[in-house]
């Protein structure tokens, strides 16, 4: 047995998810930060730029990329009631759709998370990147459902917050990850996460008064998940962030230091 951890709504697995697949169970939505697609890797592993604007510089990535995975996901999202959800490069949004499709699940939209502090160019060759992409399909049953009403595909939240735990190396904003979870889930809800890291997606899912289960075959990031999303099970829930209202602004800017 697979299973280390079990706290409040939240079970976590120290296993590579297609290895515990049997032990997930049902859940409603899959919403996940998996790696990186492969040209993303080639260029980043051996060099990662030296950040200006007084935030810590990235991490080297220390996992494998995507390619030979994403086909994977995809079907295990197929099994979700729900949205499926996955980040990406603006490289990897094509196969990302094909791989949807190919699942059997509708693809519905490329959308946006817009870093007003991102990382410049460092070497002034060009423009730097001031998003990030993530694909979102309906796996479910009939139309597709959310709390947004017609708001638009992007949400601007900075990625270097006081908050930011900062131990792994590309670990996404709480409170990107808590907008998401209430635009698209509803309360009660189970979130599947099969490439959890360090557990930000947990952490947002339980605040917000989801259920959680997360895989994170690393036993270094595992741990920090685990320590962060315990943490998480014995807050209060958020009542203000009921179904149909977005977090609030102060929320999504929360404890942001954007170099002027």
């Amino acid at each position: 047995m697979s299973l280390a951890s079990t706290f409040g709504g939240a079970r976590l697995f120290n296993a590579d998810w297609q290895s515990v697949e049997s032990e997930i169970g049902t859940f409603d939505h899959l919403i996940t930060d998996p790696p990186y697609e492969n040209h993303m890797h080639v260029a980043k592993a051996g060099s990662r730029g030296i950040r200006t604007d007084g935030h810590a510089s990235p991490q080297a990535l220390d996992f494998d990329s995507i390619e030979g995975q994403r086909d994977d996901i995809t079907r295990l999202g197929s099994l979700a009631s729900g949205w499926f959800m996955a980040f990406c490069t603006p490289e990897g949004v094509a196969p990302w759709r094909d791989s949807i499709e190919a699942a059997g699940m509708r693809y519905k939209r490329c959308l946006f998370w817009c870093k007003p502090d991102s990382a410049p160019q460092m070497n002034g060759q060009g423009p730097a990147m001031a998003v990030e992409c993530y694909v979102a399909a309906w796996a479910g049953r009939g139309h597709s459902v959310w709390n947004g009403g017609g708001g638009r595909n992007w949400t601007v939240c900075p990625c270097q917050p006081r908050s930011r735990d900062g131990r792994h190396p590309t670990e996404k904003p709480l409170a990107l990850m808590s907008d998401i979870i209430t635009k698209f889930t509803q309360p009660g809800d189970t979130i599947l996460d099969p490439c959890m890291g360090s557990g930000t997606t947990g952490v947002a899912a339980l605040r917000l008064g989801r259920k959680f289960i997360g895989a994170e075959r690393d036993a270094d990031y595992y741990s920090i998940a685990v320590e962060r999303i315990e943490a998480a099970s014995m807050e209060p829930v958020d009542l203000f962030a009921a179904p149909g209202r977005r977090v609030k602004p102060q929320t999504l800017q929360m404890d942001v230091e954007v170099a002027q």
